[in-house]
C-alpha cells in the first residue's frame, strides 16, 4: 500500500472505527472499542467480516462519509486499508455527494476517530504539557482566532471537536480563570488528548455504550475532557450541581439522590470537597457503583466509540422552578441543531470570542456557551460563577480584558452589574468589542435593560447590544431571539384588559399602570413556535395563551418519565412550555409560567412582577421573594401571598418594612397582598440557577415551614446519615430477601428438573422442546413469575416464518420453548446443549447448533441456518446473539434475515420482557417477578436485495425496541 496523506490517515483511522463497532457486534462484544482492529487484518479471516456483513459495512462507511462505494471496491477489498483508500478515491471524484446533500455538494469525511498522529494533538500529553502555563494577562495575539469554519458535515459532539483538533489542535479552546486570579489557557489537542485517556478509564471500569456518568463537578480543568471523554466511551453525562450552601445540604441531598435514580448512574466523578456528601448520596442509588474524583479517570487513550446522531450525548436535568427535576434527554442531533440555529442567527464565527461565567451544568451555560464556541471554533474565556457573584465586575472585566464580542447571563446578573459595580471600578472598562449581551434563562426585565444600557454607555457599551432570547433546556437551550443590531423592544400594554381577558392591547401613552414585556424576537431558523388556546387553536394577535414550539432541538422526552413526557409532547407533535405569552407583529413576549399564574377577583396577576416590586423595597433581600397563590374555597378565589426575606428583626422595624411592601405592590398592581410574609435569608426556595421555586415556597408557608429560619447543619447531617443507614439496610435486606428466593428457585429447578429430565429421555425425538415449555410453565407458575403472552393482532400466524427475539436472560430459551405458537427449530450457541434440560430438548430436538469459533460467519451466511426453512419448517434465533449486564437492546445481526429473504418467509418479531428483572447477567441471585411475551404481526420480504435483509431487520427491531421495555 502506498503511504496515506493525513487527510488518508484520517480517514482510515475512521473506518478502523466503524470495523470495529460492527466487528464488535457480530462477536457479541457489548463494546464495540473492546475488539482491536489493524489496517492490515483480514476483514474475513481476522474480523469474520463476510459477504453479508459487507451489506451492513457498505451502508455504515457510505453514511459515515457521505460517498457511494460500487460494489466491486466493496468486494475486492481485503483489509481496512484496502477500504480506506477506495473511500479516498470515491471522496475525490467529481460530484459525490453525501445522502440528503444538495445536489453538486461534496460531503467532507464525518470526523470521530482519532486526529492524525502527526497533527499535533499527540504532542499534548495527558501528565500537563498538553496545558499551556497559566498566566495572568492575556496575550492579545493568542486570542485572535482564524476563520476556519464550521464542522458542518459533523453528526456528533466528538466529531464536531474532531473537526478542529485535525485542523488547528494547538489553537486556545478556553482561556479558563483558575481560583487563584490565574488564566490557563486550554487547546483542542490538549481537550482531545485528556478526553481519549478519560474515554479509557472508563472503558477500563467496564462502562460503555448507553451506561450514564453522573459529574458533579464545577467550573475546572478537568470538566471538559470528562465530559467529552464520557461521550467517547458512548455513555451519557448527566451533569449535576454541586452544593453550594450548608445550611440547605439535607434539601440538596434529597433532590440529587432522585436525580441519580432516574437517571440509573453507574458512576458518579466528584471534586473532593463533595466526596463526603457524594458517599451519603451512593447508599440511596442503587445503580450507583462508585464515586470518583476527575483524577481517578486517566486510562489508556483509546479511540472514541462509533455514535451516531440519534445517540444520546446528555440528560439535562431541569431546575424544578415548577416541580420536581426532569431529566431532558437529548441527542447529538438536537444539540448540534441548537447549536447550529444559535451560531447561525447570531453570526458567530472563530473570530469572535465568547465570555462566561455560567455554571456548566446548567444548560445555557454548557451548551449556549461552551459546546457553542466548540463548534464555531470561537474562543471562550471562562469563569466560575463564584468569581462573578463575588464581584460582579469581574465578569465585564474579562469582556473587555478579551474584548469579548459575545457573552449570555440571566436577568438577574445584570441588575447585579447596575446596583453592586461601584463607580470606581468602571474606570478603564471597555465594552465596545461587544456585538450581543443575550439575557435569557429567566424572566427579563425591561427596566434592567434599560438601567444596564444607561449605566454601561459611557465604557462603550453600543444600545443595540443587549438582547433579550428565549429558551428551555426541552429545546436544548434556545428557542427564539430577537434580529440582532436592534435595539430591543418593549411592549406597553394595557393592564386592566390583559389581567381580565388576556387582551395585549397597547397602553395610553403616560399609563402608569401599564404592563410592560420585552420582545425575544423569532424561532430560530428550522423551529417553529405557537401560542394557542385551551383547544389548541393559535390565539389571535395579541391574545394570551400556551406557548408551544416543534424543532430538531427538541427532545423526544424526559429519560424514564413517560408520564411527564406525555404531558410535555402532544398528539400533535408539539411540545408544550409550560409559559404564557402572546405575539405581536410576530414577535414572542413571555407573560409569565401557566402554573404560578394567580387568580384573584377574576384578575390573573404575574408573580414576576410582585416579586420585583417588593425586591425593590429597602430592606427586602433583592431576588429573594416568592409571590403566589393559595386557593380560598370560603372565598371562591386565591390568596395572594408574598414571602420576601429580610434581616430586619425589630418588630415595629418590620410593621413598617410590610407597610412598604404593600403599598409598593398595590400602588403598582392595583390589587393588595392578602398576606405579606417576611422571613429569615434562605427561606425563598431556589432552583440550582436561581429560579424561584415558587410551589416549593408555597408548600413551605403552608406547612409552617418558612418561619423556621436556616435548619440545623447538626441535625441535617444527622438525618442524612440516618438516611444512608436506613438505605444501606434496606439494600441488604432485598439481598437477604433474594438469597432465599434463590435458594427456593434453585430447589425448586432441581427437584422437578430430574424427573422431567428422566421423562425427556423417553420423549418423541423433535419434541422434546415442548416437554421443555411445560416444565419451565410449572416452575414459573410456581416460583411467582407469571407469563403473559400477547398473541398477533392479525390473527395466528402460519409457518414456516422466522422467529427473532432479544434476549436479556439465561431464561429466554426455555421461555421461548414455552410460548412459541407453532413448533420451530432453534439456532442456538453450541455450549447451550450442555445445559441441563434445555441442552438435552437441544440436543434430542433436532435444533441446530452453532459453534463460537465460527458461529458470525454460519449465522450471518445463513447456509446453516436457511435448512429448516427449506424443509417447511419455522426457526427461531436470538438476533443479538448474546446479552450483558446492562439493561440495552445490542445490535441485530442479519443472518435471520438474510435466512427469511432467501427463503421468501415472513419474520415475526418477539419481544421478552422481565426476564432480566428476574435473573440479570452476572449474578446467581434471582427475585420474582412477571413476564410478558409480545408477538408482532409477520412481516414479509417485498423483495431479495440487501436492502430488503435490512429493512426486515430494522422493522423488526422496531417493533422489539417498542415492547421489550429496555433502551
Amino acid at each position: 500500500m502506498p503511504s496515506l496523506t493525513d487527510a488518508g490517515a484520517h480517514v482510515e483511522e475512521r473506518v478502523l472505527d466503524v470495523i470495529a463497532e460492527l466487528s464488535g457486534e457480530l462477536r457479541g462484544a457489548a463494546d464495540a472499542g473492546a475488539v482491536d482492529v489493524k489496517r492490515d487484518d483480514s476483514l474475513e479471516t481476522d474480523l469474520g467480516i463476510s459477504s453479508l456483513e459487507r451489506v451492513e459495512l457498505l451502508i455504515r462507511l457510505e453514511r459515515a462519509f457521505g460517498v457511494r462505494l460500487g460494489d466491486d471496491a466493496m468486494m475486492e477489498a481485503e483489509t481496512p486499508a484496502d477500504l480506506a483508500a477506495a473511500i479516498t478515491r470515491a471522496a475525490a471524484a467529481p460530484g459525490t455527494a453525501a445522502p440528503g446533500a444538495a445536489p453538486g455538494t461534496a460531503a467532507a469525511p464525518a470526523a470521530a476517530g482519532a486526529p492524525p498522529g502527526g497533527a499535533g494533538a499527540a504532542e499534548t500529553s495527558r501528565r500537563g504539557s498538553g496545558a499551556p502555563a497559566a498566566q495572568t494577562h492575556p496575550d492579545t495575539a493568542a486570542v485572535s482566532s482564524p476563520a476556519v469554519g464550521y464542522p458542518a458535515h459533523a453528526r456528533t459532539i466528538v466529531e464536531a471537536l474532531a473537526w478542529h483538533v485535525e485542523r488547528t489542535p494547538d489553537r486556545v479552546h478556553i482561556h479558563l480563570r483558575e481560583d487563584d486570579g490565574s488564566e490557563v489557557p486550554l487547546t483542542y489537542g490538549w481537550l482531545w488528548d485528556e478526553a481519549r485517556s478519560v474515554a479509557g478509564a472508563l472503558a477500563a471500569r467496564g462502562l460503555g455504550r448507553g451506561d450514564r456518568v453522573a459529574l458533579m463537578l464545577r467550573t475546572e480543568r478537568a470538566f471538559f475532557p470528562t465530559f467529552i471523554g464520557t461521550l467517547m466511551a458512548g455513555c451519557i453525562p448527566a451533569p449535576l450541581y454541586p452544593p453550594f450552601r450548608a445550611d440547605r445540604i439535607e434539601e440538596y441531598a434529597t433532590r440529587q439522590v432522585a436525580i441519580l435514580r432516574n437517571a440509573g448512574a453507574r458512576l458518579l466523578v466528584a471534586f473532593p470537597e463533595v466526596q463526603r456528601v457524594a458517599g451519603l448520596l451512593k447508599q440511596q442509588a442503587p445503580s450507583l457503583e462508585a464515586v470518583v474524583g476527575a483524577g481517578a479517570l486517566a486510562g489508556e487513550a483509546r479511540r472514541p466509540v462509533p455514535t451516531a446522531g440519534d445517540d444520546a450525548a446528555l440528560i439535562q436535568y431541569t431546575s424544578g422552578s415548577t416541580g420536581e427535576p426532569k431529566g431532558v434527554l437529548l441527542t447529538n442531533a438536537n444539540l448540534l441543531a441548537n447549536v447550529r440555529a444559535i451560531v447561525g442567527r447570531l453570526d458567530f464565527r472563530a473570530n469572535d470570542l465568547a465570555v462566561s461565567w455560567l455554571p456548566l451544568y446548567h444548560d445555557m451555560g454548557l451548551i449556549g456557551a461552551w459546546l457553542g464556541t466548540l463548534y464555531a471554533g470561537a474562543p471562550l474565556a471562562l469563569m466560575s460563577p463564584l468569581a462573578f457573584l463575588a464581584r460582579p465586575v469581574r465578569w465585564l472585566q474579562a469582556i473587555s480584558t478579551y474584548r469579548g464580542t459575545v457573552s449570555p447571563a440571566p436577568n438577574f446578573a445584570y441588575d447585579l452589574c447596575v446596583s453592586r459595580i461601584p463607580d470606581d471600578e468602571l474606570e478603564g472598562l471597555d465594552l465596545r468589542s461587544v456585538r450581543t449581551l443575550l439575557n435569557g434563562s429567566e424572566a427579563v426585565s425591561p427596566d434592567t435593560l434599560r438601567r444596564f444600557n444607561a449605566r454601561f454607555a459611557p465604557c462603550g457599551l453600543a444600545p443595540t447590544a443587549l438582547q433579550p432570547v428565549y429558551g428551555l433546556a426541552e429545546c436544548s437551550v434556545g428557542l427564539a431571539t430577537p434580529t440582532m443590531a436592534k435595539p430591543f423592544r418593549v411592549d406597553r400594554i394595557d393592564r386592566e384588559r390583559y389581567e381580565s381577558s388576556g387582551e395585549a392591547m397597547p397602553a395610553a401613552a403616560g399609563d402608569p399602570q401599564a404592563l410592560e414585556f420585552v420582545s425575544c424576537g423569532r424561532a430560530l431558523d428550522d423551529h417553529a413556535l405557537a401560542v394557542v388556546n385551551d383547544a389548541n387553536v393559535p390565539a389571535p394577535e395579541r391574545q394570551r395563551g400556551r406557548i408551544r414550539f416543534r424543532g430538531p432541538s427538541a427532545t423526544s422526552g424526559y429519560f424514564r418519565n413517560p408520564e411527564a413526557t406525555s404531558a410535555l409532547i402532544g398528539s400533535d407533535g408539539w411540545l408544550e412550555t409550560g409559559d404564557l405569552g402572546y405575539l405581536a407583529d410576530g414577535d414572542l413576549f413571555i407573560t409569565g409560567r401557566s402554573k404560578d399564574l394567580i387568580i384573584k377577583a377574576g384578575r390573573n396577576l404575574a408573580p414576576p412582577e410582585a416579586e420585583a416590586l417588593a425586591s425593590a423595597v429597602e430592606g427586602i433581600r433583592t431576588g429573594c421573594v416568592a409571590a403566589f397563590g393559595v386557593h380560598d374555597e370560603a372565598r371562591g378565589t386565591e390568596r395572594f401571598v408574598v414571602v420576601a426575606e429580610t434581616r430586619v428583626t425589630d418588630a415595629k422595624a418590620r410593621t413598617a418594612l410590610r407597610q412598604s411592601v404593600n403599598r409598593a405592590i398595590t400602588g403598582a398592581m392595583g390589587v393588595a397582598p392578602d398576606r405579606i410574609v417576611l422571613a429569615p435569608p434562605g427561606s425563598v426556595l431556589k432552583t440550582s440557577s436561581g429560579k424561584i421555586r415558587r410551589g416549593a415556597t408555597r408548600d413551605a408557608w403552608l406547612s409552617g415551614a418558612i418561619d423556621r429560619g436556616r435548619a440545623n447543619l447538626a441535625a441535617q447531617w444527622l438525618r442524612l446519615g440516618a438516611a444512608s443507614a436506613g438505605a444501606m439496610v434496606a439494600r441488604q435486606a432485598t439481598r437477604a430477601g433474594r438469597l432465599l428466593f434463590s435458594a427456593y428457585a434453585y430447589t425448586l429447578v432441581l427437584g422437578t428438573a430430574i424427573p422431567a429430565s428422566a421423562l425427556l429421555r423417553f420423549w418423541p425425538v423433535g419434541r422434546s422442546d415442548r416437554l421443555v415449555g411445560h416444565w419451565t410453565r410449572l416452575v414459573m407458575a410456581l416460583g411467582r413469575c407469571p407469563i403473559d403472552v400477547v398473541t398477533p393482532q392479525n390473527g395466528p400466524i402460519e409457518p414456516p416464518v422466522v422467529f427473532v427475539a432479544n434476549h436479556a436472560s439465561f431464561l429466554d430459551p426455555p421461555l421461548m420453548m414455552a410460548t412459541l405458537p407453532v413448533g420451530v427449530r432453534f439456532a442456538a450457541k453450541a455450549k447451550l446443549a450442555r445445559y441441563p434440560m434445555v441442552g438435552l430438548a437441544i440436543r434430542r430436538g433436532g435444533h441446530i447448533r452453532l459453534h463460537k469459533a465460527d458461529q458470525a460467519q454460519k449465522v450471518e451466511e445463513a447456509s446453516t441456518i436457511r435448512g429448516p426453512l427449506d424443509a417447511g419448517d419455522s426457526l427461531f434465533i436470538f438476533p443479538e446473539g448474546t446479552f450483558d449486564r446492562v439493561p440495552r437492546l445490542l445490535p441485530f445481526r442479519l443472518g435471520a434475515f438474510r435466512a427469511a429473504v432467501d427463503a421468501g418467509c415472513p419474520v415475526v418479531p418477539v419481544a421478552i420482557r422481565g426476564t432480566r428483572h428476574i435473573w440479570p447477567a452476572d449474578t446467581l441471585l434471582l427475585r420474582p417477578g412477571p413476564i410478558t411475551v409480545t408477538f408482532g404481526d409477520p412481516i414479509h420480504p417485498q423483495g431479495t436485495d440487501w436492502s430488503e435483509i435490512v429493512r426486515l431487520r430494522d422493522e423488526a427491531r422496531a417493533f422489539i425496541s417498542t415492547h421489550c421495555g429496555e433502551p
